[in-house]
């Protein structure tokens, strides 16, 4: 069985302790509801298959049954408080408290890399500027930023870059990638703060109106689409970053960093089947 660091989902921790149990022993559902003090004896199996919720008055029970103790057990109980938050920002606080869990007893923890990376737009503008300055100091790599930030803010994101493996400080100073491109993992957390720090892009991109048209690029059209061309030209945006992203590659050298916002949204609700017969007569 993994560690419990390589789980976000507790129901899929449970069977995965149950299963592992019943290959060694006569273990039971019953036999397991009865050490975390339930009267079913199918409730755990219920949790498993999401027909039921775990309480968070129960979570530290059913993480004495399978015997988690200190750490392990405090991490299962922020697992079951994450799949209870609503909303956002209450996701976040308790992946946030997860991730604080982790690094206060030094273990690697399932997406949570990629959680504080996505966090702070700072991290892939620095991940790509810092390399492209060598012998710079924070404050010269500050002054670059666009907007400008503080060099506190340019040193904090360049410990996190190296503490996160994403650059590597050599022995001038200087800082390199360590690879080209960063990958977002399937964690449902991540693609949360992913989503934040495409808010934090668009607020950028906002500001950038006010660049000189030769500085800039920005377009955009309204279009009429089916379900199915919504999905083509998905695939199409896709490609299309795929060819910026070897284009971006092709040169070792970097003269400024750029962000390239390609956005597709809804600007209607979905129209019933009476209005698009009528529109296509």
């Amino acid at each position: 069985m993994k560690e419990i660091v390589e789980y976000t989902d507790y129901r899929k921790y449970i069977q995965d302790y149950y299963d592992e149990q019943k290959r060694c022993s006569a273990f039971s559902w019953r036999e397991f509801a009865r050490a975390a003090g339930f009267s079913s004896a199918v409730y755990l199996k219920y949790v498993c298959e999401g027909k039921r919720n775990l309480s968070l008055g129960v979570a530290g029970s059913v993480a004495n049954a399978m015997g988690l103790a200190g750490f392990e057990n405090t991490y299962f109980v922020l697992m079951v408080s994450y799949a209870h938050a609503k909303g956002d920002s209450a996701k976040r606080a308790a992946f946030e408290a997860q991730c604080a869990l982790a690094r206060a007893h030094k273990v690697h923890m399932l997406g949570g890399d990629e959680f504080d990376y996505f966090k702070s737009w700072k991290n892939p503008v620095l991940r790509e500027l810092a390399p492209h300055m060598p012998g710079a100091k924070p404050l010269e790599m500050a002054r670059a930023c666009e907007p400008a930030i503080t060099a506190a803010e340019v040193s904090e994101t360049l410990n996190l870059l190296v503490k996160l493996g994403l650059l590597k400080r050599d022995k001038n100073g200087n800082y390199r990638q360590t690879e080209k491109s960063v990958s977002m993992s399937r964690v449902d957390a991540v693609s949360m703060v992913a989503s934040d720090m495409q808010r934090q892009m668009g607020e950028l991109a906002i500001k950038a109106l006010n660049l000189p048209l030769s500085e800039r690029s920005m377009s955009g059209t309204v279009l009429g689409l089916t379900r199915k061309s919504y999905e083509q030209i998905k695939k199409e945006i896709v490609s299309f970053r795929r060819r910026v992203a070897a284009i971006a590659t092709q040169n070792d050298k970097t003269e400024r960093v750029y962000r390239l916002n390609v956005q597709l949204f809804p600007m209607s609700k979905a129209l019933n089947e009476k209005f698009k017969d009528e529109g296509t007569k």
